[in-house]
């Protein structure tokens, strides 16, 4: 789903008591790491937000539309980045998925 930051910042507070806008949250309808199967839950985008990014970033909004969409994927299988280890392996998964659809290395430094 797009949403704009204003709703995405009502989801934030509401679902993770979080005051501010952000640009996805997932909900899984799945258990982590379970079975890949039926309706596995919900992305939620701010488009503002991502416009924002990519421009800060010298990116397309394509390649960081899709990249937040793996991003959350990635969490609605259980996958996070609470701590250096799991974010070292969720940004390799999402690195290795980009690469796979032509899209750069996003945690590359860019300078």
């Amino acid at each position: 789903m797009l949403s704009n930051d204003a709703e995405q910042r009502q989801l934030n507070k509401r679902w993770r008591d979080k005051d501010a806008s952000t640009n996805v949250l997932s909900f899984a309808q799945i258990e982590p790491f379970g079975a890949v199967v039926g309706i596995l839950g919900d992305i939620v985008l701010a488009r503002e937000t991502l416009e924002r990014e990519a421009e800060e970033q010298g990116i397309s909004f394509s390649h960081h539309f899709t990249h937040l969409i793996v991003h959350g994927f990635l969490h609605i299988l259980g996958y996070d980045h609470l701590n250096d280890e799991e974010a070292l392996e969720m940004e390799g998964l999402e690195t290795k998925i980009l690469a796979g659809l032509g899209i750069s290395d996003p945690y590359a430094d860019h300078t």
